[in-house]
Parts: C-alpha cells; sequence; structure tokens
C-alpha cells in the first residue's frame, strides 16, 4: 500500500513541459547535468526516444525544474525530484542523492525494471564505458569503494557510540564504551575524501546505497 501511494505521489509532481528542444550534451555539463535514454513503441508501433534530462544544480526554488522528460528531444514533462514519469508501458523512476543519480529505470506495468542508458558523453556513460572496456579494474574499483565505505560507517558508528555512553543516564544503564578507533586527522581527512569518491563512484553507476547517501 505504502508504495502504491509512493508511486502516486510521485506521478502527480510530473507537470507538463514547455515543448523546449533538448539541449545537446557538452563537455562543460559533465558535474551539473545527467543525461539517460530510452527506445519504445507507443500504442500504435511507432518507436518513440524518450529522454530523461536532470540539472543537479537545480532544485524546487530554481526556475526551472531539475528533471524533464523529453519525447524525441521535445520536452513534454517536467519536475521536482522524485519523480515517476509516465511512459508507454510503464513508468520511469527518477531520484538522486548528495552524490548524483540514484535511480534511474523504466519499470514495466509487470514489474520488471531496467536502467536507462547513460549518454554516452555524461560522467555516467563515460564510467559505463570504462567498465565495459576494463571489466576486472572496473570490479576492483567497486570492490575497494565497498570497503572503504563500509570502514567509514564503522568508524562513524563506533563515535557516535562513544559519545552516546557519555551521557549519564545512558551510562548507568549500559555502561560506557570507548571507540577502539582514533584516526590521526590526516587519516581522518583521507577517508573522507576515499568515501566520497566512492560514493561518487557508485552513483555513476547507479549503485547508490544508504551508506553511500
Amino acid at each position: 500500500m505504502f508504495n502504491r501511494y509512493k508511486r502516486r505521489w510521485q506521478l502527480s509532481k510530473a507537470k507538463p513541459g514547455d515543448g523546449s528542444r533538448l539541449e545537446q550534451f557538452r563537455f562543460w555539463h559533465l558535474l551539473s547535468r545527467s543525461l539517460f535514454a530510452l527506445d519504445l513503441a507507443d500504442e500504435s508501433g511507432r518507436p518513440n526516444r524518450y529522454e530523461v534530462d536532470v540539472h543537479h544544480l537545480r532544485d524546487s526554488s530554481s526556475a526551472k525544474r531539475p528533471a524533464a522528460l523529453y519525447r524525441d528531444s521535445v520536452q513534454v514533462l517536467a519536475a521536482n525530484l522524485p519523480v515517476t514519469f509516465p511512459v508507454p508501458g510503464g513508468v520511469i523512476e527518477v531520484a538522486v542523492s548528495q552524490y548524483g543519480v540514484k535511480r534511474m529505470h523504466h519499470v514495466t506495468d509487470d514489474g520488471r525494471a531496467r536502467m536507462l542508458r547513460p549518454d554516452p558523453r555524461s560522467l555516467e556513460g563515460r564510467r559505463a564505458r570504462f567498465g565495459q572496456r576494463f571489466p576486472r579494474t572496473s570490479a576492483v574499483i567497486g570492490a575497494v569503494g565497498l570497503v572503504v565505505l563500509l570502514v567509514g560507517l564503522a568508524g562513524t558508528l563506533a563515535v557516535v557510540a562513544e559519545q552516546i555512553t557519555r551521557v549519564e543516564v545512558v551510562a548507568q544503564h549500559v555502561g560506557t564504551f570507548t571507540s577502539p578507533i582514533h584516526l590521526p586527522v590526516w587519516a581522518t581527512i583521507a577517508l573522507a575524501v576515499a568515501g566520497a569518491l566512492a560514493a561518487t563512484d557508485r552513483a555513476l553507476r547507479l549503485k547508490s546505497t544508504w551508506m553511500a547517501d
């Protein structure tokens, strides 16, 4: 029931587009824009290309909405994020995190989901191409990134637990906890930077997790 209401709410966020033409992706858009495409046939069997354009520097207060759906390069819908765009035979679910796109999937009426194709000139497209050309290296990068996130999570939880058990009321009931992890400043900064890079890499592969967010 919750998912049904969530879907209905996100569908209601999609508003009619302004009919503008899709702007071509340029290299200076690398850090501020994501573009994904999907080819679908309409009820008559005519093929259409649907593209979702996400501008990361826009939010609900911007003059233009951060996400837009284009059909054959013409804007048909626009919305704040997260949003669900209706398309023939299903929907396109779009969501972002602080590190990039975390959901860009076409979900059919029978529940099957597939990721849209990233524009080859975008960061997501470049990361996908790197993974195709160097699959082993890509897998190693992904594994190392996951380890970094887990280590960062463990360190954060240990520090939080130590701070909580310093509260007198808590200490009286559960005792105190001393974190076994005490990193020097340089190591803390290095781990934070590595964690941000790992989270960004997962976002570029649309594999964001709650740890990265």
